[in-house]
């Protein structure tokens, strides 16, 4: 599971320029909320469904995984499908990644401590060695050679898609019997996470005065987690069940960001005057 991830991060660091996260700090704004909800709404989201559906502790420390994992790679592209702004989707998501060998593990800790041992050391060392090298390792690359990057870019996002649906199947393989009586319960808490995050997002951003592509951007980023990176967490520091919410997540998160992603190319904004207006 864990090479696996890293081969993706690598991948998204390829994809990343200097100019990229430059032109996302432009108006930082959106920057730092599209940040503060991924890791104050989406944890509480996540806490709050999984004791609402008394969930057991496994699937819950799942749920935390997920909600307090980083920005996916995957909202970069539904971003531009959304007619958002790519740059601040790239911005928040390189952020949050690097926010998260901190914050991952101590939100863990403050929402899980009376339900498990959390590992926070541990946790840092694996988000280190599994999100941080691999993205240094692609955007260094990218620096020192551009131009043999630039061809191989349009093969990054296939590479990435055969990575995370590498590590779904592994996740509901080995979750095969345990898949069969908790299913309904388990999507629907995912569901509910992936699309209340959505509709917080995009309501959330429009409500501070922010206008609607960069509203589109927030949404897809907050309701968009790193859930490969919550999946191989679960391997490594807790049980096998506990990667299942990351690996329905995924699955839910994609096929409704790509949804919402096709429903917003198709609504071109007419105006893009916030709702505080």
């Amino acid at each position: 599971m864990s090479p696996l991830l890293a081969i993706i991060m690598f991948a998204m660091g390829l994809t990343l320029t200097i100019a990229d996260l430059r032109e996302a700090l432009t108006d930082p704004r959106p920057l730092i909320m599209g940040v503060c909800l991924q890791f104050i709404l989406m944890p509480v989201l996540a806490f709050s469904i999984s004791q609402a559906l008394s969930l057991p502790s496994e699937l819950l420390v799942g749920m935390m995984l997920v909600g307090t994992a980083p920005g996916g790679t995957a909202s970069n592209v539904l971003a531009y499908l959304a007619g958002g702004r790519v740059a601040l989707s790239i911005g928040m998501t390189t952020l949050s990644t690097l926010m998260a060998v901190f914050v991952m593990p101590f939100l863990c800790s403050v929402y899980l401590s009376t339900v498990i041992k959390v590992d926070q050391v541990g946790m840092l060392i694996s988000i280190l060695k599994i999100v941080i090298l691999p993205v240094a390792g692609g955007v260094l690359l990218n620096a020192l050679c551009p131009k043999l990057i630039n061809r191989i870019k349009p093969c990054l996002p296939s590479i990435a898609v055969i990575g995370i649906c590498s590590a779904i199947t592994l996740v509901i393989a080995m979750n095969a019997d345990a898949l069969a009586s908790l299913s309904a319960i388990v999507v629907v808490a995912v569901l509910l996470h992936n699309t209340l995050g959505l509709i917080s997002g995009y309501v959330s951003a429009r409500l501070c005065g922010m206008d609607i592509p960069t509203a589109r951007t927030v949404a897809i980023e907050v309701g968009t987690q790193n859930t490969g990176l919550a999946a191989a967490l679960a391997f490594k520091h807790f049980t096998v069940l506990a990667a299942l919410p990351g690996a329905i997540f995924s699955m839910t998160q994609n096929i409704l960001g790509a949804l919402l992603a096709s429903y917003w190319s198709a609504k071109p904004p007419k105006n893009r005057k916030p709702l505080t207006d």
